[in-house]
């Protein structure tokens, strides 16, 4: 058996007798010790140990599956339970079950899928609204010193308030909330795919992510809104979903029925799509995203709740906005939440206008790929520096933001000059207002309609990039000085401990190189420049994330142009094609550097090579259908294995037969109740009047019982428990003859956590290992058989391409 998959305490604690396995690391190593058992440095250098395992680089793979970086955290992780537990307890409610019990369970779904969409929709305005009142504030107060000449004061506010802003979300990140620097949607998409950790959809992960998502923004670091504002509506439904915060005693009774993990899988899906719906005012995009970037598993029953909940978000966010029209919102914009209101004339294009758009999706793929590559060198360093401890997080933050500041506010001063209008009546305008600022002045001509990235929000650049115009209204310089520093501060911004997102940034960037490409090229096409701004960010996001169809959408409805689907999606196909030959799209990076272990939906060549019993290494815990208290005690407490295989022999049974699987958490709540009996013999108690259906519901994501909280006595050890009525009768299993790429087929699709692997022979022990998610890990797979990097299937993994090992 491969007993990996280890069980996860509140607070991040680690059973220091957890049984790991792996092909380089034993279990008593001491980089899985707990820390709490260490006394003085020892602690702290055994966190080290574990974030320099797990951040290494090639030269260092990660082997187990137990720890990941969550956030700017390492902390346990384990998988989740997607499979139903067909024992006689869920049987015997199942069966008591009417039409009535049906109807609530139903009309409850969709009644948190409205909260859901009402909620992410409050809090995706909350956040917008707080960025451009405080964005703003610094805007005039530091336009005004400008005004009246005082640039050096001008300059000292800036720096001042973005210092403040970044510290404020900083200290509130590592100190508070670990779990919500960063988006949030590489978690998200673990989780979905089946990893859970702790704290990553907590009440305080929701408030600090955002609150810090409001301060990170209006600080002008070079972050966006999109990815907090997925994790804040995944961490919305999940709250909801485990029927509220039992730590701060917001709990409802009534929302049982979704104490599975089944349940709040859907409802975190339904959570991820309204974060994008509030983000973009894109209800069909928010869905879509869902469907293509964060979910492992979809249905047609989710589409129509994924649907429902992202028309809630529209729809409430034009109620907000609506209300905020009336200037009751202080400097709340005019548009909404990132909605550009770009439009246009009619759209002709022809096909001489094909060549610069193949080109902008050509080169869009390189930049993307590019923009992954540095990226991933850039978060390496960061961990590496944020690994020495809180107060390195926090002198990071500290330098980017100055170094971001001192480089946005003097840009407007190497941006070349053009010549005011001779029919102006007053001096050139400037920042908002008129002014004369001799040199400064003539720089802010040029560089008015960019100036919003550097003293306000990002949606209004992009606002002005997307609208149409020509060369008149921007010199080429200033562009490409705007693109090569929206390019870099975005790859230097993320990765701080903060709520930060990619999404804005990209599609910034984006706008920048298609405006960039139409001034070069716009000659030979009779394409507009704002139009090029569109599909230069459709080729950034394409390049970069690999989305296609979600990115098609949400662009669509940013610009409410349906004319121009047939290049956007010609932009978006070309791009993720060229990125596609570099390397991988920018989540799955994430995802792999954070050290979750992601199962993917392909399967990798080698795997038809091996059998699972090529796999499966032991030894294996397994326990009697009647089992001593002391025996189940003892193994609880030096493994940290989440199913053990219940096996029925004589006197019960003929022969050695297995009865089921068995979960840990279920072994914890019988031994919890103390309903023991006194010897070895059939229990005559019937169990579900001795327990209740949501006596062994699943507590909410990252908490779990511990062994350790249960005392017992010396005659309570001595006693047994029957475990026929809790377990699993019905658990998938597999011959130990399978290819391992079928059981991965297997694995993956239904969701499992625990596929138990069969012998060919009868004559055998009835159960010979068990699959976890650990044992499809390349990294594992690849350490037990190291001749398979020699074969002609070995996928490369983890490293650089051809290309940027060439160049590079």
């Amino acid at each position: 058996m491969a007993p990996r998959d280890q069980s996860c305490g509140d607070g991040g604690e680690v059973d220091p007798e957890g049984g790991i396995e792996a092909p380089l690391l034993s279990s008593g190593s001491s980089f899985f010790q707990d820390p709490a058992h260490e006394d003085g440095d020892g602690d702290e250098e055994a966190r080290r140990r574990r974030r320099r395992f797990l951040l290494a680089g090639r030269s260092q793979s990660n082997t187990t599956s137990q720890v990941a970086l969550v956030g700017v955290g390492v902390c346990p992780i384990e998988s989740l339970d997607y499979e139903l537990i067909e024992n006689e307890v869920f049987k015997q409610d199942w069966r008591a079950r009417g039409r009535g019990h049906i109807l609530r369970y139903v009309a409850l779904k969709w009644a948190l899928c409205f909260l859901v969409g009402v909620l992410s929709a409050a809090a995706g305005f909350v956040a917008n609204l707080g960025v451009e009142n405080v964005a703003g504030a610094k805007f005039v107060v530091t336009s005004n010193l400008m005004l009246a000449g005082r640039y050096g004061t001008a300059f000292a506010v800036f720096l001042v308030s973005n210092f403040a802003l970044t510290m404020l979300a900083t200290v509130l990140t590592v100190y508070v909330a670990p779990a919500a620097a960063g988006s949030g949607i590489p978690e998200v998409k673990a989780y979905l795919n089946g990893v859970d950790a702790p704290d990553i959809f907590s009440l305080k992960t929701l408030v600090v992510k955002i609150v810090g998502c409001i301060a990170a923004v209006s600080s002008s670091l070079h972050v966006g809104k999109a990815g907090p504002l997925v994790h804040t509506g995944a961490c919305i439904a999940s709250i909801l979903g485990q029927g509220g915060s039992s730590k701060y005693h917001l709990t409802c009774k009534w929302l049982r029925y979704f104490k599975n993990d089944r349940d709040r899988r859907d409802l975190v899906t339904c959570g991820a799509g309204a974060g994008i719906a509030a983000a973009f005012r894109a209800p069909v995009g928010g869905v879509l995203f869902a469907l293509e970037a964060v979910s492992s598993w979809w249905r047609s029953a989710l589409l129509w709740r994924a649907f429902f909940t992202t028309a809630m978000v529209a729809v409430v966010l034009r109620a907000l906005i609506d209300f905020c029209k009336s200037d009751k919102c202080g400097l709340f914009g005019k548009g909404g939440l990132i909605m550009f209101d770009v439009t246009s004339d009619y759209i002709t294009y022809h096909l001489v206008d094909l060549p610069p758009v193949i080109t902008l999706g050509v080169l869009g793929g390189v930049l993307g790929s590019l923009h992954n590559f540095f990226l991933d060198k850039v978060l390496r360093l960061y961990n590496f520096i944020n690994e020495k401890g809180q107060k390195y997080k926090l002198l990071l933050a500290a330098v980017v933001t100055i170094c971001t500041s001192c480089c946005l506010f003097g840009l407007p001063w190497i941006a070349s000059c053009k010549p005011c209008p001779s029919d102006t009546e007053e001096a050139c305008p400037s920042i908002g207002r008129s002014g004369n600022f001799k040199k400064y002045q003539c720089a802010m001509n040029e560089y008015n309609d960019l100036a919003s990235l550097f003293f306000n929000t990002n949606d209004d650049t992009i606002r002005n990039l997307y609208s149409a115009g020509t060369d008149d209204e921007f010199h080429i310089s200033s562009i490409l000085v705007f693109f090569f520093t929206s390019y870099f501060l975005g790859i230097f911004s993320y990765g701080l401990a903060l709520p930060s997102g990619l999404f804005v940034p990209v599609i910034l960037t984006g706008a920048t190189y298609g405006r960039l490409v139409g001034m070069l090229i716009g000659s030979q096409s009779t394409l507009d420049h704002g139009l090029f701004a569109v599909l230069g960010s459709a080729a950034l996001l394409g390049g970069s994330m690999r989305m296609t169809v979600s990115v098609c959408v949400v662009i669509l409805e940013l610009t409410n142009n349906l004319l121009m689907l047939p290049l956007v999606m010609l932009v978006l196909l070309i791009s993720k094609t060229v990125a596609d030959a570099f390397n991988a799209n920018i989540y799955d990076l994430l995802v792999k550097l954070k050290g979750f272990p992601y199962l993917e939906g392909h399967v990798e060549p080698y795997m038809r090579q091996l059998s699972v019993s090529d796999v499966v290494t032991g030894p294996l815990q397994a326990f009697n259908g009647i089992e001593k208290v002391g025996h189940i005690v003892h193994v609880l407490r030096t493994t940290g294995h989440n199913g053990f295989p219940v096996v029925d022999e004589p006197p019960f049974s003929d022969s050695p037969v297995l009865f089921g699987l068995v979960l840990r958490a279920h072994l914890l709540v019988l031994l919890r109740k103390k309903d023991f009996i006194p010897n070895c013999s059939a229990s005559a108690l019937d169990a579900s009047k001795q327990f209740l259906p949501h006596d062994f519901a699943k507590p909410g994501s990252g908490k779990h019982d511990r062994i350790e909280e249960i005392q017992f006595s010396a005659e309570e050890l001595e006693m047994f428990v029957d475990l026929h009525p809790f377990t699993n009768t019905s658990p998938y299993t597999v011959v130990e003859t399978m290819s391992l790429a079928k059981a991965h087929v297997l694995f993956r699709e239904v969701g499992l956590r625990h596929l138990l692997v069969l012998p060919k022979s009868s004559k055998r022990a009835p159960v010979v290992g068990i699959l976890t998610r650990h044992d499809f890990m390349p990294e594992h797979i690849l350490g037990l058989h190291p001749f398979l990097f020699k074969t002609r299937w070995k996928k490369v993994r983890f490293g650089k391409s051809a290309f940027t090992n060439l160049v590079f």
